[in-house]
């Protein structure tokens, strides 16, 4: 017997709506509608326009409904610390700001005033992020948060609107340092010390929690009935990796796009001094396992360069940028893409180039020479990272899993396989939305586990495996690499 279930995917790039096909062990996934997302500009100001976004969602739900099909389930992840805050009535307090919004480091030294980052990570367990929601809340005006009755965190918020529940996910809630991994509460102690508001907090819910059904409006505008909202995992890095098609305990996953997050899955948190200095975050996943993993660089920093090119009349697309880079001179140019200049948006190439100018490496000498040192470097950063995880574990990672949008791209794995001289697993593309739509299946009792979750990913997607190569060329820019960033 088949079943349908409908994931809504927001990405900080585009967003979309996939319908899910689950049939005797295998699921088959169709994009009904894709949009794009993006932050809005005001001034010197970022925001995200929620409802537009949220008319796109709606939008969706009408092309759903004209597929003729029974939908059992929807369910929203999205990108982990931003927010919504909601008055009352239910109405936005707008503007919704987004995380490269340059007011995070005013909020970094309003929370820092009143709590120590070794505090907050002995409370929290994440690393430090100028762009976390804790900071984002310590630069509210006391006016906007007095305005508001509830606050959601993107995900959440989206799945409030789908059905009038207000609830926080806990592998969201997660990614907002006010979270505790061990009590699995939200932190009193950091609420107290922020002033910040504890009515402001929902009930934290597992993954995996039927929320009710559609709200009676919204099916009768789309024509979508009978059909249950679940809370899946709402953070979309969560879904990713609850459809890694990884078995053993050797292994560690990487999700791939304008992001880059390495890391492996642990039944505990690990809250030492060497994970808080090695900048190590603790995000609650699927089962509540925990994701050990870094937040580092990831495709921002090629999506960036390609949007100023096209601003000077040179639009390339991602398919000829990576051909040219393929084509361009190995390790001629390195940066340190965790170098906090890269995180605001504009004027990417000539970030690098200071960069380069700066540390004495050669200026990438055209496109194709700045993408390759873009993602040579990348895969040194994953190197490292990979050799922090094993020192803050003692475990070794034999196997390094790549899933989402960045899995596609066949240059950069096999620079990632050649960089950590472990073999490779690209794929599925589709972790996000997979892991969404089978964690809903889950909950409406198709599926029994996370084993089976992932049993079905490895059944219904092809993988691509890459075997590294050039060891001692990739070490020896290692050894420069490592240079860069003393």
């Amino acid at each position: 017997m088949s079943t349908h279930h409908l994931a809504i995917d927001l990405g900080a790039e585009s967003g979309r709506l996939m319908l899910g096909t689950l049939n005797e062990g295998l699921l088959a996934l169709k994009e009904v509608h894709r949009f794009p997302t993006g932050a809005t500009r005001a001034g010197e100001s970022l925001h995200w326009d929620i409802p537009r976004l949220f008319g796109e969602v709606r939008h969706g739900l009408r092309k759903t409904a004209a597929m003729d099909l029974r939908v059992a389930s929807i369910s929203t992840d999205s990108w982990g610390v931003d927010y919504l805050l909601l008055r009352a009535d239910g109405t936005l307090v707008e503007p919704t700001f987004h995380y490269r919004d340059p007011r995070t480091a005013r909020g970094v030294e309003a929370a820092h005033a009143k709590v120590s980052w070794p505090e907050i990570f002995a409370e929290s367990g994440l690393q430090f992020m100028t762009l976390n929601t804790l900071y984002q809340l310590a630069a509210e005006t006391p006016e906007r948060l007095a305005e508001a009755a509830q606050l959601l965190l993107i995900g959440d918020g989206f799945n409030h609107f789908l059905t009038g529940v207000a609830k926080a996910e806990v592998t969201l809630a997660s990614t907002s340092m006010l979270y505790n991994p061990r009590t699995r509460r939200w932190s009193e102690s950091l609420l107290q010390r922020l002033a910040l508001p504890a009515r402001l907090f929902p009930e934290i819910i597992p993954a995996g929690t039927r929320l009710g059904p559609l709200r009676a409006e919204l099916a009768a505008e789309s024509g979508l009935r009978g059909v249950e909202v679940v809370a899946t995992c709402s953070h979309d890095t969560g879904a990713a990796v609850a459809a890694v098609p990884a078995e053993g305990d050797d292994w560690a996953y990487l999700s791939s796009g304008t992001w880059s997050l390495m890391g492996v899955e642990r039944p505990e948190p690990v809250l030492t001094d060497l994970a808080r200095e090695l900048n190590f975050t603790n995000e609650i996943g699927f089962g509540n396992t925990v994701r050990l993993l870094k937040n580092i660089s990831g495709l921002w920093l090629v999506q960036e360069c390609r949007r100023a090119w096209a601003a000077a009349a040179q639009d390339l697309d991602y398919p000829t940028l990576v051909q040219m880079a393929a084509e361009a001179p190995p390790f001629a140019s390195l940066i340190r893409p965790s170098d906090a200049r890269f995180l605001a948006p504009d004027g990417m190439p000539a970030r690098i180039e200071a960069a380069c100018r700066e540390s004495g490496e050669p200026l990438p000498s055209n496109p194709g020479a700045m993408i390759r040192c873009i993602f040579e470097s990348l895969a040194l950063l994953y190197r490292r990272t990979r050799e922090q995880l094993e020192q803050i574990t003692g475990n070794p990672i034999r196997r390094l899993h790549i899933v989402g949008g960045g899995s596609q791209n066949a240059l950069l794995n096999q620079f990632a396989a050649n960089a950590l001289q472990v073999p490779v697993i690209a794929g599925p593309v589709e972790a996000t939305a997979a892991g969404n739509l089978l964690v809903q299946a889950q909950t409406l009792g198709r599926l029994e586990s996370l084993k089976e979750v992932r049993d079905v990913v490895r059944n219904s997607f092809e993988v691509r495996r890459f075997e590294p190569q050039d060891g001692a060329a990739w070490d020896a820019a290692y050894t420069r690499f490592n240079r860069l960033a003393q």
